[in-house]
Order: C-alpha cells, then sequence, then structure tokens
C-alpha cells in the first residue's frame, strides 16, 4: 500500500492534525481487515447509511457503540460446536467476530440500527447545532451614521 507523508502538510496548516491523524490511520487499517464486507451510502446531504453483512449473527451478538466521532461495531460469535452432528467438509461462510470502527464528524450521530436478513444497517445523521449554522445578517440602510461620542476621563 502506498504511504502518504503529510509533514510539509503539517509545517504549513494550523489546527488541521486531526485530519491528518484520521488520514494516516485510515491508510494503516485499509488493508488491514475487511471482513465483514461494508456499504457506505449517502442518503441526502445530511443523511447516511451503513450497511454491514453480518449472516449468521443475531441482534444479541452484536453490539453497537457511538462515542464522540467513533462508531464502533461489535460482533461477538459464540461457538456452537456442541450442537453439531457431522463435520464440515468445507467451512466457507465466515463465523468469526468482529470489530469495525467508524470515524464520524462533528455532529453526527446514529439514528437508528436494525437487522434483517443478514444485513445491519444503521442510519446516521447530521446535526449541526442551530449556534453554528450560518445566519443571515440584514443591512440597516436609509439613516445618517450617529457620531461616537468621545469623553475625556479628566
Amino acid at each position: 500500500m502506498r504511504q502518504f507523508d503529510f509533514t510539509p502538510f503539517r509545517r504549513s496548516t494550523i489546527g488541521f492534525d486531526r485530519l491528518f491523524d484520521l488520514l494516516e490511520t485510515s491508510a494503516r487499517q485499509a488493508g488491514s481487515e475487511n471482513y465483514p464486507p461494508f456499504n457506505l451510502e449517502r442518503i441526502a446531504e445530511d443523511r447516511y447509511r451503513i450497511t454491514l453483512a453480518v449472516a449468521g449473527f443475531k441482534p444479541e451478538e452484536i453490539d453497537i457503540t457511538a462515542q464522540q466521532n467513533l462508531l464502533l461495531v461489535v460482533g461477538k460469535k459464540r461457538e456452537e460446536n456442541e450442537n453439531n452432528q457431522g463435520s464440515y467438509l468445507h467451512l466457507g461462510i465466515a463465523n468469526r467476530s468482529f470489530e469495525r470502527r467508524f470515524e464520524l464528524a462533528d455532529f453526527v450521530r446514529v439514528e437508528d440500527a436494525s437487522l434483517s436478513d443478514g444485513l445491519l444497517t444503521v442510519e446516521l445523521v447530521r446535526e449541526v447545532p442551530e449556534a453554528m449554522k450560518p445566519k443571515k445578517i440584514t443591512v440597516n440602510g436609509g439613516g445618517q451614521p450617529s457620531a461616537i461620542e468621545h469623553r475625556d476621563a479628566a
């Protein structure tokens, strides 16, 4: 895998450390694990969906934790060898535990999660607080500018 060196950018930018750290972490993790497979969708301007293929997992075997800027999806598969009557000739269906991390942008929260037909769907929404949204400023006109009074401190 190709590694990127962000050192020149780190020297000339201020306040972007978190972004560079995310990019470097993502590049390191990209080739390490790709189970379970997943899709990322943008449903609307501020709505997203993550769909993970978790065939064979029950809802009680999946744990979803949302922290600040991090979504952690963990699947803990219990061993069920005691119920097997025969032995496998080929074991091609993955039956192992997993941990999948997703870095979330500011103000992104989990709205819903559901498991159906072997697909875990996590709905995300980005809600920017009212104080952070752009505001329209009206321009007053027609009046004469008022003089600013200056008083001596004597």
